[in-house]
């Protein structure tokens, strides 16, 4: 049987001296991300900003085209000096919910006055989003020394394999050398894609959290969600702490299998930790979560729908457990738990970034996901006729997700976003028809004019004293990115 996380042994709080001989190539302050000596020459077209550091990377395998090894992204930290080991990772994979527990478990963490380095995927807008550091994107100047320092070991990488090293190989490199250089007291690290074979699990992470696993990604990751599941779990590692969200059946089988076999301790949803209460509150809502270490009551959090309860909820038995809490030591710090809770942002999260009418923007892209999404719009906002907007690409269920809009959105107003991977918007129409029917779905290419035409849409809608008209724009990260910046300006 594994160990059940109610009564761990204390853990003391890390200092800042890397734990692990590979590490001492590393030193506080420093601007180079590469070891002293030996270094490769730079390639004599090296880009020299932030926006050709972008570029190149964006030459190599995109993120969707994957060769499962982790050989050419341990190579490439090899040659950097290991900095994936220059401190204790929290390591967090799932299908829904990644990025916002990530966010949410670097909050607290910070505000137990740590320093922390959060990796999460995919990026809103910019790319730089990925790599944040004290809660801030890394600059574009750091951005672009971290690049110019590793970029020559890539090289060498490459140089020695058939097949080249991804975009996203060399964004978990540039992360954890980032990091390592900082340096930081914890990396919190999302997986890419999967777990097993995903370039960040070439850290051994001290705390694994997985969210709730759902079909998503089948072609690479397996049929149904036991063989899903059981890809995820490989970030379990011997010694670790495993905090597993409310999953399904087969789900929970293939992780719990996982945590036998490497003889890791468990910490599960519902048992160990969970949501007791929540209500809804002006912008967002208010909780009492049960930790690893006790209750946590008035606890607010500026997220909407019961997903976000959930993903807070395992957010702190995540953190509980990294610093060693549990029912012998009880309850951490309250107030710091409230404190980093209601600064929790998770921007494309069921973001509302217009009023008059509402627009929110959702980075929803699979049934699941969707799912939850509609479920918080119908609880969370007065709302009494809603326009959607969607955007997917292709390789996902798109009728799984329309269907579950179905109920919620009177009309549907289908466009495309600018990926190369984007589902052409007649393709997404004809789906949208299928589900829909004909009168209530227009087709409109281009994003700005999609948003424009539901706008106008909400604003034509009956005037309804109870409630209003907004807009829904949803269907990918992508889409929820563009929607953002073409609605506020902003880049993150």
């Amino acid at each position: 049987m594994p160990a059940i996380l109610g009564t761990p042994p204390p853990t003391e709080l890390p200092d800042r001296t890397p734990e692990c001989p590979a590490a001492a190539h590393w030193h506080p302050g420093a601007v180079s991300t590469s070891p002293p000596d030996g270094r490769p020459a730079a390639a004599p077209h090296a880009p020299r900003t932030a926006a050709q550091v972008e570029a190149a990377l964006l030459g190599r395998w995109p993120e969707t085209r994957l060769e499962p090894s982790l050989t050419r992204i341990a190579a490439l930290l090899d040659l950097l000096g290991s900095p994936e080991r220059a401190a204790p990772v929290v390591q967090v994979t799932g299908t829904n919910g990644k990025t916002t527990t990530a966010r949410m478990i670097d909050e607290l963490l910070r505000g137990f006055g740590l320093r922390v380095g959060r990796f999460t995927s995919p990026h809103l807008t910019s790319m730089r989003e990925r790599i944040v550091l004290d809660g801030q994107p890394i600059s574009e100047e750091r951005f672009l020394a971290a690049y110019t320092d590793v970029a020559p070991y890539v090289d060498l990488v490459d140089a020695a394999n058939d097949v080249p090293m991804s975009f996203f190989e060399v964004m978990v490199a540039l992360s954890f050398a980032f990091f390592a250089d900082a340096p930081v007291d914890v990396a919190v690290v999302e997986v890419g894609m999967g777990g097993r074979w995903d370039a960040t699990n070439v850290a051994d992470a001290r705390v694994a959290v997985i969210t709730p696993v759902a079909l998503d990604h089948a072609e690479y990751l397996g049929p149904d969600v036991a063989t899903i599941a059981a890809e995820k779990a490989g970030i379990i590692k011997p010694g670790s702490v495993a905090v597993l969200s409310h999953q399904p059946a087969g789900a929970m089988d293939s992780l719990l299998r996982r945590v036998v076999e490497v003889e890791a301790t468990v910490a599960r949803e519902g048992t160990e930790f969970g949501v007791l209460e929540r209500r809804v509150a002006v912008g967002g809502q208010q909780l009492r979560l049960q930790g690893l270490g006790g209750e946590y009551e008035e606890v607010y959090l500026p997220l909407f729908g019961a997903h976000q309860a959930q993903n807070a909820a395992t957010a702190l038995a995540a953190v509980e457990a990294f610093l060693g809490a549990g029912a012998a030591t009880g309850t951490v710090a309250m107030e710091v738990v409230r404190d980093a809770f209601a600064a929790v942002r998770s921007p494309g999260r069921l973001e509302r970034v217009r009023t008059s009418p509402t627009v929110l923007v959702d980075a929803a892209h699979n049934p699941a996901g969707m799912a939850a999404t509609v479920e918080a719009v119908r609880e969370s906002f007065d709302l009494t006729r809603v326009v959607g907007v969607v955007g997917c690409v292709t390789g996902k269920d798109v009728t799984g997700m329309l269907t579950a809009l179905e109920g919620l959105c009177a009309d549907l107003v289908v466009t495309q976003n600018s990926s190369p991977r984007a589902m052409p918007a007649d393709e997404l129409g004809a789906l949208a028809v299928d589900v829909f029917g004909a009168d209530r779905v227009s087709v409109h290419p281009q994003l700005a004019e999609a948003l424009e035409s539901a706008i106008e849409l909400a604003e034509a809608g009956p005037d309804d004293a109870l409630g209003g008209s907004g807009v829904l724009v949803t269907g990918s990260v992508i889409t929820a990115g563009e929607a953002r910046t073409l609605l506020t300006g902003r880049r993150r």
